[in-house]
Order: structure tokens, then C-alpha cells, then sequence
């Protein structure tokens, strides 16, 4: 079963196992807010996880991981991010996403973001902007299961993006 935890002492095995394996696959993590401070100084990483205040360019954001409670790893991770800017109404949206390599093509990012839907709601976001790299197949298809609707594309300094709304 997977739920979304947010991140406590109990957790710290699970995150150095999740990240140490993504940091080995040498691509980039996603969402960026898990890779914003370094995991390896884990009381700093815990107390500055999410934002709690707007701050240059940033809204506050809480990042829950996605937890296997079958196998008590960790899968993936998201950042939810509880209003729009500028520049994520363009490009970020309300959440970012990711599973770790190993977990991947498995369906657990399909419901990792119906978890995080849910959790839009209990923050009263009735619409959410998700997007996309439009090379990106699996979000896309991850996006659309939850109740996507593509608005456009945009072209982002040379990377084609998706924006797709979710009606909550």
C-alpha cells in the first residue's frame, strides 16, 4: 500500500536509500525540493524541507514522500506547492514529482499524484496545474489518468513543456 508521509527522523534509511540510488543513476532528481539541501546533512535537510514562507521567487510548499508501507521504502516523492507565481504558472505548477529509477513503470506515479490530489484538496486547491517536459510519456500519461486536461505547450528556453489543469 502506499500512502504520503512527510519526512521524520524514523524515515532518514528510507531517504539515503532513495536518494544515494538516484544520486548513482547520475540523472536529475525530481522534484527539485528534495534535492534543494543536502540529504546527507539530514537535521538540516528535515527542519528546511518544505517552505514555509514566500521567499525570492518561491511559495510555500510542502513535499510529502511516497511511502510502500509493504516494503517501508520509499518509491518516490512529491512538492506541492500552495499557490501559483509567475514563473509557475508557466513552467512548475502546483506539483512536482518523481519516482526513484528502480520503481519506476510500476503505476506507483499514477497514484502517488491521486494521493497528492487529495492532498490539494484538504489545502482548498480546486484547480491544479501540472506540467510537463512533452518528451516526458510517462508524466504525461500519469497526468491525464488523474484527470489532466492539456491547456497548451509552451516552448521554456528550448524544451517544449505541457500544461495540463486538474479540476478537483
Amino acid at each position: 500500500m502506499l500512502k504520503l508521509v512527510k519526512l521524520e527522523k524514523k524515515y532518514k534509511k528510507q531517504l539515503f536509500d532513495m536518494m544515494d540510488e538516484w544520486t548513482k543513476c547520475n540523472e536529475k532528481i525530481i522534484p527539485w525540493a528534495i534535492r534543494r539541501i543536502d540529504y546527507h546533512y539530514f537535521d538540516l535537510y528535515l527542519e528546511n524541507i518544505d517552505i514555509t514562507k514566500e521567499e525570492k521567487n518561491r511559495v510555500p510548499s510542502s513535499v510529502y514522500f511516497c511511502l510502500d508501507t509493504n516494503r517501508n521504502i520509499f518509491v518516490g516523492a512529491v512538492d506541492i506547492r500552495h499557490y501559483l507565481n509567475d514563473s509557475l504558472l508557466i513552467s512548475g505548477g502546483h506539483i512536482g514529482d518523481g519516482i526513484r529509477p528502480s520503481e519506476r513503470n510500476k503505476g506507483y506515479g499514477t497514484k502517488m499524484i491521486a494521493l497528492a490530489l487529495e492532498k490539494c484538496k484538504q489545502m482548498n486547491i480546486t484547480k491544479v496545474l501540472m506540467v510537463c517536459d512533452k518528451d516526458n510519456i510517462a508524466s504525461s500519461k500519469t497526468i491525464i489518468k488523474n484527470g489532466g486536461i492539456l491547456e497548451n505547450e509552451l516552448n521554456d528556453e528550448g524544451v517544449i513543456i505541457q500544461r495540463y489543469w486538474i479540476n478537483l
